[in-house]
């Protein structure tokens, strides 16, 4: 059963890029909220109810954010309360909610593109544009859990050595620093040997050969043809329906429009869900036919 998560590299950066990339630059709390739903929508479907951190993060994010703008920008003529002879005003408030959902938005959005979006696929991607690149990354990717891997050991031996104690904040602090200090040193001595190792084995010294397992089917350029199709709609739809907060609150007249703009949208976010649900149905259909 193909899912959403096996198309090509390419297809999948193009959703996501489209998707997010119209919710960051669309004034409009409608799209923002589309862009959530089917964000979280997404992210659930992936990952369940497994990471309550995340959503916890979001959810402090978000009210923070709604409640910062209200007080460091007065802006607005509806006037709420005043507090230290400073208004708060309802457009500010407003304001800040909408500018809270767009970012917890792209949040999810970038949370499930890493999901999605594996190193091998990452790779696949910007080996086609510079080779350079894809080693670079391929590197950073390669050294981040290494890295984390490489401090869990120092510090267990630190500890081991009685070094510096966990309930003391002066120790803690001084060996914090020295773990610090070591992985530093680690990490350009590997860099050192990586350089070596990769001139030794002759990196460079003629054309480079790209191999890769993605291919493209009709899914994918079907996928794209769609995303393609959908975002030209919506922003054809909702040019013209940005919102103003400030003085007052002018919300756009929903002709038919904009609401063909809103719907591209929503199918836009509830792509991969429906990529999902055909794939189960299909999937219990040739079940039937056993």
């Amino acid at each position: 059963m193909r899912t959403f998560a096996d198309s090509n590299p390419v297809a999948s950066a193009i959703y996501f890029f489209s998707v997010t990339g119209i919710a960051m630059f669309s004034a409009n709390p409608v799209i923002s909220a589309i862009s959530l739903v089917g964000a979280i929508t997404l992210y659930l479907m992936n990952n369940g109810r497994k990471s309550l951190s995340l959503h916890l993060f979001s959810a402090g994010l978000f009210a923070v954010m709604a409640l910062v703008n209200p007080l460091v920008s007065h802006n607005g003529a509806t006037v709420l309360f005043v507090m230290n002879n400073n208004p708060i005003t309802l457009e500010a408030l407003i304001y800040g909610v909408c500018a809270a959902v767009t970012v917890i938005a792209v949040l999810y959005w970038f949370r499930s593109f890493s999901d999605v979006m594996t190193a091998d696929k990452l790779l696949y991607l910007f080996g086609a544009l510079s080779p350079k690149l894809a080693l670079t990354l391929s590197m950073a990717l390669r050294y981040v859990p290494l890295f984390g891997a490489q401090i869990k050991k120092v510090h267990a031996s630190q500890k081991a050595l009685g070094l510096y104690k966990d309930e003391n904040i002066v120790d803690s602090f001084k060996g914090g620093m020295r773990i610090f200090s070591i992985m530093i040193t680690w990490a350009l001595e590997n860099g050192i040997v990586t350089a070596d190792s990769m001139t030794a084995r002759g990196y460079g010294a003629g054309k480079r050969s790209r191999f890769s397992i993605f291919r493209f089917k009709l899914d994918d350029v079907l996928l794209i043809c769609a995303v393609l199709a959908l975002s030209t709609v919506t922003l054809f739809g909702v040019r013209n329906a940005d919102f103003e907060f400030y003085p007052y609150i002018s919300t756009p007249e929903i002709t038919a429009e904009v609401a063909v703009g809103y719907v591209s949208y929503a199918l836009m976010t509830v792509l991969p869900v429906i990529i999902a649900v055909k794939e189960e149905l299909k999937w219990k259909y040739l079940k039937s036919k056993i």
